[in-house]
């Protein structure tokens, strides 16, 4: 299944790195002599539109490609915002711990009572709505999972011999966090980064659903699902294909990251 996950994960991938050369019509060419047409109708040209057309003559198949490239973009970007500084903070708060800890631990707890939604209306309302905003929403408010997780496993790591020894032979703090603590504290790291690019992608869907994503004519696919609503029993193409497209992307995704997470159990090597 992990394979699978990876092959599913890898074509999204190379569908938003070479979308232009994939698609065959422009996602944003409107005509309304085709709108609703069904999917595999072909246009008076010739041309195939495998998907179906939208409400404004729109190739769904060409908007959809194009979609998965605005959710990757944002899931992973706001990943690595949103890692680097919870990873930051964690090293720092279970390192150095007291005052620090409190501080740190103070405003995770903060952050995880603010309702989403909330936060996510906020931002967007003072800076208005575009890509930018969006990944900063997500880094924001993903950033504290990852403090959370890295702070538990700098507790249990900087109690261990081999730090309590570059310790005692005068090893400064930046260099124990950095050679002895960081590269302890990765793998969880890295296995809650696959599940959150995931997470973000449905987020991402989600505020696109509700309007308060990437404006138009930007194709998303929470764009799409929302004009695929309006639609559902006379042209139920338009919000069932990217709402496959979101499933099996997001589904690949948690499955790479549930075998990233068996490959990373210390638990796997005292089996082997």
């Amino acid at each position: 299944m992990t394979a699978w996950g990876g092959m599913v994960v890898l074509i999204a991938c190379f569908s938003a790195i070479f979308a232009p050369l994939l698609t065959p019509h422009s996602p944003l060419d409107q005509n309304l002599a085709y709108r609703l047409q069904p999917p595999g109708w072909r246009d008076p040209e010739g041309k195939m539109h495998l998907l179906g057309t939208d409400q404004l003559g729109r190739d769904v198949l060409s908007r959809i490609i194009h979609g998965s490239k605005v959710s990757l973009i944002v899931g992973t970007t706001a990943v690595v915002f949103g890692g680097l500084l919870g990873l930051v903070l964690g090293l720092i708060s279970g390192y150095f711990g007291r005052w620090v800890d409190d501080v740190i631990m103070r405003v995770v707890d903060i952050q995880l009572s603010f309702p989403f939604i909330i936060l996510a209306l906020t931002i967007i309302a003072i800076f208005g709505s575009s890509l930018f905003n969006l990944i900063l929403v997500l880094a924001i408010t993903g950033w504290v999972i990852y403090a959370r997780v890295v702070r538990a496993s700098v507790l249990s790591v900087k109690e261990m011999d081999f730090v309590k020894a570059a310790r005692a032979i005068g090893a400064s703090n930046f260099k124990i966090i950095l050679r002895h603590v960081l590269p302890n504290v990765l793998s969880p790291f890295f296995v809650i980064s696959s599940f959150q690019v995931a997470r973000f992608i449905i987020t991402e869907a989600s505020l696109g659903f509700l309007g308060l994503g990437v404006p138009p004519p930007t194709p998303t696919w929470g764009n799409m699902l929302s004009d695929g609503r309006e639609y559902l029993q006379e042209a139920w193409w338009i919000g069932t294909f990217p709402g496959m497209a979101i499933m099996f992307v997001v589904l690949g995704i948690n499955l790479l990251g549930d075998g990233l997470l068996d490959a990373l159990d210390p638990d796997t090597y005292l089996k082997l």
